[in-house]
């Protein structure tokens, strides 16, 4: 009898603790990238290393050379030259370019040859030089001879 009784205080204990003990969600499953996502995503991370470099030429690679090329902030500037001349008059030192970091990063496939990146950004750097910022952003990026390149940018500060 003891050990019946013993065996329900147990089973009762599990039941209640089994709730706690269990994640609220189960968690998403794995994703398994597609080719044109890591070719994406390649073009984020060179553009990441690049910037923290110090090396805005190699950064404005990402984007295509053309003057459809749409970059959206507080305003909308267009064409490629623009834009490159902005990053240089924006951040014209290396302490003014800081740190910069990609995360959170999603592709989606449009077609073969169009995908939308979205993500979040975070730019560290003094408050002289400008003081730390982030944000998020979406991208739409075309499949070129010269691969993906990043059309149209949408950033938020």
């Amino acid at each position: 009898m003891q050990i019946r009784s013993a065996l329900h205080a147990v089973a009762l204990s599990l039941s209640l603790l089994a709730p706690a003990l269990l994640p609220a969600q189960a968690p998403a499953p794995l994703h398994t990238a597609t080719q044109q996502e890591l070719d994406i995503v390649k073009v984020l991370l060179k553009q990441e290393a690049a910037w923290n470099k110090g090396d805005i030429n190699t950064f404005a690679e990402g984007y295509k050379d053309s003057p459809d090329t749409l970059f959206i902030t507080r305003q909308i500037s267009r064409g490629f030259d623009g834009m490159v001349a902005a990053y240089h008059q924006n951040y014209p030192t290396r302490a003014a370019m800081g740190t910069l970091a990609f995360s959170e990063l999603e592709v989606h496939r449009l077609d073969d040859n169009f995908a939308v990146c979205i993500g979040k950004y975070r730019l560290d750097r003094s408050k002289k030089d400008g003081g730390n910022s982030e944000g998020i952003f979406s991208l739409i990026l075309e499949k070129t001879e010269d691969g993906w390149k990043i059309v149209i940018d949408h950033t938020t500060s």
